[in-house]
């Protein structure tokens, strides 16, 4: 009898970052340039420039309460990348990412620049929805569920074009 092979599943939280004390602890920053391919709810297909590294990701639509979502991830040839960034819808989001580790979870923040200028985003991720993890002072507002704040959104409705702020 063959064991049903499980699609790799994404959960993670979002939140937004009070200040920038987090640079502070950061032990990598590296900078991020990304478009898609495809940027639909129902799946996202992500071209990313990660410092020399190239990714290629898929994306499944998100869970109702947007905490998890199935993610298909490759490493491709930075040279691939870049050429299929100029494929990509238009909207490309441009950030530095700062991994900090705060107590036993990493967490991802994102300082975006360009369109998105001013807006900085931490993500956690967990193995359990409910799973507990340390919150940092600089955590702020949980924005999980608020699709505006998807790297995919953010692409075709900028942070500096929304009518009613963060």
């Amino acid at each position: 009898m063959q064991k049903e092979k499980r699609m790799p599943q994404e959960i993670e939280r979002k939140f937004l970052v009070k200040g920038d004390a987090f640079k502070a602890l950061a032990f990598r920053a590296v900078r991020i340039t990304q478009g898609y391919l495809s940027s639909v709810p129902e799946r996202t297909v992500r071209v990313r420039v990660c410092g020399d590294q190239g990714f290629l990701t898929v994306k499944g639509e998100s869970s109702a309460d947007g905490v998890a979502r199935y993610e298909w991830q490759k490493e491709i040839a930075v040279s691939d990348a870049r050429e299929l960034l100029r494929l990509c819808e238009p909207g490309v989001i441009d950030k530095t990412r700062y991994l900090v580790q705060v107590g036993a979870h990493l967490f991802e923040v994102d300082e975006f620049y360009g369109d998105n200028e001013g807006l900085v985003v931490a993500e956690v991720e967990l193995a359990t929805p409910d799973e507990p993890f340390e919150s940092p002072d600089w955590l702020g507002r949980e924005v999980t569920s608020d699709e505006r704040y998807y790297n995919a959104m953010l692409s075709r409705l900028p942070y500096r074009d929304w009518k009613t702020g963060a």
